[in-house]
């Protein structure tokens, strides 16, 4: 009878308290997860997986620590600082050419959002590409997904990276800043960062990959944007801790599809908004349909990056790289077939 209760009596701990028996089976519950300008709509399903409890849901401890670009995130992984990037998806593809090899899990953005646009004030004249040669273009950190983006539509038109020069604005109130100031003569960034810039009249579009076909038409397939990924060796040590990660953001992809400008102004910190809840509201709505709405990283994502890559990098083209190790869809399937949130 005492054996009976007591099986009774962890059933009943095990109903009543998931995330303790979640807990038990997780390798890694307390982990850090790097982010380079989490205020930025690319990485919205981070902040909404963070402020809506669901790393908690799963057993999760997760402490987010933000860097001035995607670059400075990764080197924090590296550096052993932190467990997981959420970052831009073709890291992974350039880790791999570099010997340090990295794996995303699920995804956060389907195009890459990020806009390249000119200063109308120092580039009054501005006609084509061509016309960026020796100028300085603002970037969120160099080597980011913004350098990245900026450098292929660069090549595209026959202008050397090393024709430019590259300054890192960061992803929020210093962007804006070095733009009207004149210190940039354009800018490759994210929203809300560009909304403003271009509701202000300080910012003219060039290429704009908050569309889904416009992303697909500069890079020539589907892009994967930001992710989560970790190193290799972490992710094939963790899996539970992978999975309750994974449930997590997809459970984020899902209520982003189905939000309100209002509701996420609601749920997101107040220092997202920049001042001004309007643009905001513009630039949510602008980059909603570029986010995942289900994790799943498109299987020819990874040859779209790694072309994207090889464009501005002639050792990368060379390369003979293992494509299908970059990335994996086995936790956002499982993710899928519990069926929460």
């Amino acid at each position: 009878m005492l054996n009976r209760r007591h099986l009774m009596a962890s059933a009943l701990a095990s109903a009543t308290l998931p995330s303790l028996a979640l807990a038990q089976s997780i390798e890694k519950p307390k982990l850090t997860i790097a982010v380079g300008g989490k205020n930025l709509f690319y990485y919205l399903p981070l902040t909404i997986a963070e402020q809506l409890g669901y790393f908690k849901d799963e057993g999760l401890d997760v402490t987010v620590v933000d860097f001035a670009g995607g670059s400075k995130a990764l080197q924090a992984v590296v550096g052993g600082s932190a467990d997981v990037v959420s970052g831009a998806f073709e890291h992974t593809v350039n880790m791999q050419f570099k010997g340090q090899p990295m794996r995303a899990f699920v995804l956060q953005g389907l195009a890459p959002q990020v806009v390249l646009g000119i200063n109308p004030r120092t580039m009054p004249h501005y006609k084509s590409i061509a016309d960026l040669r020796g100028k300085k273009i603002g970037v969120t950190a160099p080597g980011s997904s913004t350098n990245v983006m900026v450098n292929y539509v660069l090549a595209k038109a026959g202008v050397k990276p090393s024709e430019v020069s590259f300054v890192g604005v960061g992803a929020s109130s210093g962007a804006v800043a070095a733009m009207r100031s004149g210190q940039i003569d354009a800018i490759s960034n994210l929203d809300p960062v560009i909304t403003l810039l271009q509701r202000s009249g300080d910012l003219k579009i060039v290429s704009d990959t908050r569309i889904v076909s416009e992303a697909e038409k500069v890079f020539g397939g589907p892009m994967p944007a930001a992710c989560l990924y970790a190193p290799v060796s972490f992710v094939q040590s963790n899996p539970a801790t992978v999975q309750a990660l994974t449930n997590a953001m997809v459970r984020a992809d899902r209520w982003i599809q189905t939000a309100g400008p209002g509701d996420v102004i609601k749920v997101v910190p107040e220092n997202y908004l920049l001042g001004d809840r309007a643009i905001y509201i513009d630039g949510f709505l602008a980059a909603q349909k570029a986010l995942s709405p289900d994790g799943m990283i498109p299987p020819a994502g990874a040859q779209t990056a790694f072309r994207a890559l090889a464009s501005v990098d002639p050792k990368i083209a060379a390369a003979k790289l293992d494509l299908d190790a970059v990335y994996t869809n086995e936790f956002v399937k499982k993710a899928h077939a519990r069926k929460r949130g």
